[in-house]
């Protein structure tokens, strides 16, 4: 076994504090990759008020991850010590399930395996995120990791990057299309840019005239401030999607009359109540509402790579791990541009 550093949330809604536990040894397909940053998904904060149920405490959050291959197992064929990689949202899956046969192991029929609170396969023990100082994975759920980016920066892809960047490929997004994004945060911000490297007509609807300047700075064309009533109808009807990261309560009817007949919006955020959708909303123009959820290790691989390509990385603020507690208060709150990156040499 490996011993481990880490931060961790003892019991729900307990602040996080200092860690030890053990990493499982190397196995023959596995990589053993010192973390070098971790971001701080908004996900991360929900999971350790255990807001979605089902928690495993103590809690190890994070699944943003990025750091050097150290040692590799006997049969591990695609990386090798001294490389950069990545780990993302899960790291396991059935393997055997149509879904997972089609590369989407992210809809696993069985249920992935999270990056941190859930359960190894082979083992039985807890996962334990990214807030450590090591982690141990198979290859076939690691990714490979530009050198020619700030490692920092790429570590919020292995999330926030994937889970725009999938819907935007599913739908085939591109030059000619028109595309909202509701809500300039961690997921917003790189739907800004993802959505505009690919062509598309970017559009930050947000209730706050204050981030109109940020939006245009991050790829956006045009800002609607969508509590000024004249500026949401000049776009009625004008969205071939509309990509709604927004975790908070809000009436999705005044947004999906933005979308011109037969577009969609997809669903990112997730807030606390389930939002109310009258019929006539959809059925006048052919609209559609649909979900996405991160993306399978492929997909995420290509993002990783169309990233490289098109110099994309999230805007981080990077923090020391210590202050991790400060920075959910300040997520809560919105103060961050756009992700909280914590360095992992803070906890060593």
């Amino acid at each position: 076994m490996l011993p481990t550093k880490a931060y961790a949330a003892p019991a729900p809604s307990v602040p996080l504090a200092p860690f030890d536990f053990e990493r499982r040894d190397v196995g023959a397909h596995d990589v053993l990759i010192d973390i070098q940053f971790c971001g701080v998904c908004h996900s991360d904060l929900h999971q350790i008020r255990d807001e979605w149920g089902a928690g495993i405490f103590p809690m190890v959050p994070g699944h943003e991850i990025v750091g050097r291959v150290t040692q590799v197992g006997a049969q591990v064929k695609n990386f090798k010590v001294g490389d950069l990689a990545g780990v993302g949202c899960m790291v396991d899956s059935c393997r055997t399930c149509p879904s997972c046969q089609e590369g989407l192991e992210q809809y696993c029929e069985t249920g992935m395996v999270g990056t941190y609170a859930g359960t190894e396969k082979e083992t039985g023990r807890p996962t334990y995120g990214g807030y450590s100082s090591q982690i141990v994975v198979d290859e076939k759920y690691t990714l490979r990791v530009s050198e020619k980016l700030d490692l920092a920066r790429v570590a919020p892809l292995l999330c926030a990057g994937i889970t725009t960047y999938s819907p935007l490929r599913q739908w085939n997004v591109g030059a000619g299309h028109r595309v909202g994004v509701m809500g300039l945060g961690g997921l917003g911000h790189m739907a800004v840019k993802l959505a505009a490297a690919m062509g598309a007509e970017v559009t930050v609807l947000s209730t706050s005239p204050g981030k109109e300047a940020d939006a245009k700075g991050l790829g956006a064309h045009k800002f609607v401030v969508t509590k000024d009533q004249a500026q949401l109808k000049s776009v009625n009807n004008y969205f071939d999607f509309i990509i709604n990261t927004v975790s908070a309560p809000l009436d999705l009817a005044s947004y999906l009359n933005l979308l011109r007949r037969d577009g969609t919006m997809i669903l990112l955020g997730v807030p606390p109540e389930a939002p109310q959708v009258h019929a006539f909303n959809l059925i006048g123009k052919r609209r559609r509402i649909a979900g996405s959820l991160i993306g399978g290790i492929a997909e995420t691989q290509e993002m990783l790579d169309f990233c490289a390509e098109h110099n994309i990385m999230s805007d981080i603020e990077l923090i020391d791990i210590k202050d991790i507690n400060e920075a959910y208060e300040r997520m809560l709150k919105g103060d961050v541009k756009y992700r909280f990156v914590i360095d992992l040499a803070t906890l060593k």
